[in-house]
């Protein structure tokens, strides 16, 4: 069967009635799956950000040995690039072993515009001074405009404090983006029209309000004209682009509803672990269900807010931070605990993608998880490198997988620096670029543009 004729025989089985033009988005995709098509790779990217720095040396493995590893990064002054096929991970990585042939570690990228006494804030995802505010976009949120969903981005983490946190991604100047730290509140803002009872009404409540409000707004602007009208005009594409979302998720309410987490008591839980695997599991299912293709997922909130997980024997992080131990366990072992903890998670969730055929493979084959720290490489960072995991390959567009790589050190010829490898993430989903964020003044004479090649398939 073809993928036109599978289309129309999808489009004859729904009508042409509002559902059928409301799921117009999706009808293609379900005909790309249907008919075993290559469309049905849509690729998708999730960002694991946590706290506090990430020691490189929980991503060297076995049989590998970095030289220096001084405040500058390793000594590496060329490339290494090595196959992790025998090789044990860090035990800090563990948990992701059974995904390790998906696995690139990526060591010595710089990021010093970002340099901060403790989190780079927005700075992580964009490339720029970190205690500026939100002075550009972020990758995350410029990924998003690539790959648009229901929800263009989803932004889900753990706080000191159950709220919204605005520090680390960003639409533009000045318009950071919501993190919500509350399951209970993320929920209810994806999977509302499956709610039951006060959750449903909520959401069938909002969505016509939002009629009401549309009507209204395009009633007065009949009144108005030129540069009034213009602006009133912004507002009424505000409302009509929230009633379009709402109109899309009612129509897809039944698939949605399949695959809407069952949280039971998890939702309201004060506990850190908990709210993060919860969160995980919320990102999981907007995935699936096909409510967003780009999600960030954080545990701290910018600035010295690293959370709490007492539960762990870890009250503080600050304090591990700066070598601090508590009870019988070393900062290493808190550190490598709590990796273990994060990483732990980030597998269950490639376990969900992996679970879901998609095309002739599965979701997890279109996906990229890039995990990372908000403050590079420590607590007090230098960031004259900054350690990334990768998970995936988005489909095949990156020549990601099985790959340690260390680059040269900072101001060594070949040296890269993070703008380099988001620049190659846009490439990947085509909407290239060859610079982001700002430039670092510390390599004005080394040329600091486009993707890594190494990466890019």
């Amino acid at each position: 069967m073809t993928l036109e004729s599978t289309r129309r025989q999808l489009l004859k089985c729904l009508g042409t009635g509002a559902a059928g033009s409301l799921l117009a988005p999706v009808l293609g995709q379900l005909a790309a799956n249907a008919a075993g098509d290559a469309a049905a790779n849509r690729p998708r990217v999730v960002f694991v950000m946590q706290s506090n720095g990430m020691n490189p040396n929980h991503l060297v493995p076995s049989g590998v040995t970095r030289k220096g590893n001084s405040r500058y990064g390793s000594d590496t002054e060329s490339l290494v690039d090595l196959s992790l096929t025998g090789r044990a991970l860090h035990e800090a990585l563990q948990p992701l072993a059974g995904h390790q042939q998906r696995l690139t570690l990526i060591q010595n990228l710089s990021g010093r515009i970002a340099l901060s006494d403790h989190s780079a804030n927005h700075g992580a995802l964009g490339c720029f001074p970190a205690n500026k505010g939100p002075m550009a976009q972020t990758i995350d949120l410029a990924l998003a405009a690539a790959l648009p969903g229901v929800f263009r981005h989803v932004g889900l983490g753990l706080g000191e404090s159950i709220g919204t946190a605005y520090s680390y991604s960003a639409a533009g100047p000045g318009q950071a983006t919501p993190i919500l730290c509350s399951p209970e509140l993320a929920y209810k803002s994806l999977f509302g029209s499956v709610a039951q009872d006060a959750g449903q009404r909520e959401f069938d409540h909002r969505t016509n309000l939002l009629d009401f409000l549309a009507d209204d707004v395009a009633r007065a602007r009949s009144e108005l004209a030129g540069e009034e009208r213009h602006k009133l005009d912004r507002y009424l594409e505000a409302f009509e682009s929230l009633r379009d979302r709402q109109g899309k998720i009612e129509a897809m309410r039944e698939d949605i509803r399949r695959g809407a987490p069952q949280f039971g008591a998890k939702l309201q839980s004060t506990t850190s672990s908990v709210i993060l695997e919860a969160q995980f599991e919320l990102a999981a299912a907007a995935l699936v269900t096909g409510l967003t293709n780009v999600v960030t997922l954080t545990s701290g909130e910018g600035g010295q807010r690293f959370g709490k997980f007492p539960e762990l024997g870890i009250p503080g992080l600050h304090h591990i931070g700066h070598g601090g131990s508590f009870e019988d366990k070393t900062a290493e072992q808190c550190f490598v605990e709590l990796r273990q903890l994060h990483t732990r998670l980030i597998a269950g969730l490639a376990d969900r993608l992996q679970s879901v055929p998609e095309g002739n493979g599965t979701m997890l084959d279109n996906t990229l998880i890039v995990y990372l720290s908000d403050s590079g490489e420590g607590h007090h960072p230098s960031l004259y490198q900054w350690p990334v995991v990768l998970l995936g390959n988005l489909g095949g567009r990156l020549r990601a997988g099985n790959r340690y790589l260390d680059f040269p050190k900072y101001q060594v010829r070949g040296h890269r620096t993070m703008a380099n490898l988001y620049c190659t993430l846009l490439h990947a989903v085509g909407q290239p670029r060859d610079s982001f964020g700002v430039a670092d003044p510390g390599l004005k004479d080394f040329d600091q543009t486009g993707p890594l090649a190494e990466l890019l398939s």
